[in-house]
């Protein structure tokens, strides 16, 4: 049931700024609007047109709050679907509280979080998935997880999900059809068309659960965590790749006793880049604790950079190059790839044969020199290069959402049910019941299908007045 009530919040982050943006929406927010709003120029606010800006003064019993620009957008020409208002005043805090206050008084309720959004939603104004973009959307912090929220939003991911499950309805009515004439043993559905169509379905729920691989990496940011022993250079190249001085630099090994942590944005792709303790044995109690964290976060992290100092390596090539050997045996599905640091230090030959002995381990291989800023553009290629982004460059729909996921890999089950069935012969109604599955599985991500706790989990991570 839609809402019937008025409700507001502020629309901008809380705290003092040079504007504030107040937002109400529902049958009554004109109504409400026009018992505070003084227009300079003494319009009625009720009798004026949609999408007009006005400017006057937020005024009770004579006591001027702000002059303010009050925006009209009559439903359902609006983002709500309802009668929206909004109220820019200047932004000090206890002007955006008398004036919410004041509002309060005239009848509005206080939104819910997400609440504007839920309308449009339940308005149709926007459907589920986008609704959920709408929140990706504020929480993007970089340009691919900003471009796979605007694809989203705009209906990119929901057009392909909706003409799908159009389609299966069509053949599912047909295949329902059969059912009222069981007796008379007719077929009204087309085998071959349908086998054609479930292929289809099937080859696409395939690329779009697949993409979420890259989708949830762009959208979450890439954990790497930077490994080796002490004094090796971790926290100059962390330093190196954020160009800050954002990690304790000495010659003193064991200077870095707890992970540190930052994040950078590489042509698009957020990085999180974890600086953590040098492996090797210590008796040293706090050390010891930042070596365990050390391996608590090479568990957290998608990748890993082994790195060690190019001078000690004619000395520890052997003991280096088992360490890599025990992180890829270790840590098989992790991405890895091995650093070889101040390479200032050695001649080039001397960088070539290091080059030719690790080349055998198979892995990705950086030389730098992180205090020199040397190579540090080549090793962010190599972590770009991780990152399957030619379908973000490509424009293809990619799946970022938890929710969305599980509901494609169910439907995937439904279709391939429906799919053994037809090459089995199955009967009709057997094979309707995993039909309805699908539907309703594809249903739930655009919002056909969904119920007040599904909403209420959606709509609880938005911020208020969004």
């Amino acid at each position: 049931m839609i809402p019937q009530d008025t409700i507001v919040a502020l629309a901008t982050p809380s705290g003092a700024g040079a504007i504030a943006i107040i937002r109400l929406s529902g049958k009554d927010a004109i109504a409400i609007a026009a018992e505070v709003f003084q227009s300079v120029s003494g319009k009625d606010i009720t009798k004026q047109k949609t999408h007009t800006i006005h400017l006057g003064h937020i005024v009770e019993n004579g006591k001027v709050y702000d002059q303010v620009l009050l925006s009209i957008f009559k439903g359902p020409n609006s983002y709500t679907g309802e009668n929206v208002i909004e109220i820019s005043c200047h932004g000090s805090t206890f002007i955006q509280q008398q004036i919410i206050q004041l509002l309060l008084r005239k009848g509005a309720k206080m939104a819910q979080a997400g609440e504007f959004t839920l309308r449009a939603f339940l308005n149709g104004k926007l459907d589920l998935s986008q609704a959920e973009a709408v929140a990706d959307l504020i929480a993007s912090d970089n340009e691919a997880s900003h471009q796979i929220a605007m694809q989203q939003m705009r209906g990119g991911f929901s057009n392909e999900i909706t003409k799908l499950r159009e389609e299966l309805l069509n053949f599912a009515s047909l295949i329902e059809l059969e059912l009222d004439f069981a007796e008379e043993d007719v077929e009204f559905a087309d085998r071959t068309q349908f086998h054609e169509l479930l292929e289809r379905i099937e080859f696409v729920l395939k690329r779009l659960i697949d993409s979420f691989a890259v989708g949830n990496v762009i959208k979450n940011g890439i954990p790497v965590a930077i490994v080796g022993e002490p004094n090796v250079g971790k926290s100059t190249l962390l330093n190196a790749l954020l160009n800050e001085e954002r990690a304790i630099v000495s010659d003193i090994a064991g200077t870095t006793r707890d992970t540190i942590e930052d994040e950078l944005v590489i042509n698009g792709i957020g990085f999180r880049f974890i600086d953590t303790a040098g492996i090797r044995e210590t008796k040293d109690v706090v050390e010891s604790i930042g070596i365990q964290k050390t391996f608590e976060k090479i568990e957290q992290a998608q990748v890993v950079i082994y790195l060690f100092e190019s001078s000690k390596f004619q000395v520890s090539g052997s003991r280096y190059i088992t360490e890599i050997e025990k992180i890829k045996n270790k840590y098989p599905l992790k991405q890895l790839i091995v650093v070889v640091n101040k390479i200032d230090l050695i001649s080039e030959v001397e960088v070539n044969q290091i080059r030719k002995q690790l080349q055998e381990l198979n892995v990705k291989l950086a030389t730098i020199s992180a205090k020199e800023k040397s190579g540090i553009d080549t090793l962010k290629e190599e972590l770009l290069s991780l990152i399957n982004t030619g379908a973000l460059r490509n424009n293809e729909t990619i799946v970022t959402n938890t929710r969305h996921y599980d509901s494609l890999l169910k439907a995937l089950e439904e279709i391939q049910k429906v799919k053994w069935g037809l090459d089995s012969g199955l009967s009709s109604d057997l094979m309707a019941i995993d039909i309805r599955s699908a539907l309703h599985y594809f249903g739930e991500i655009t919002g056909e299908v969904t119920n007040d706790e599904l909403l209420g989990n959606i709509f609880a991570n938005f911020c208020i007045g969004k």
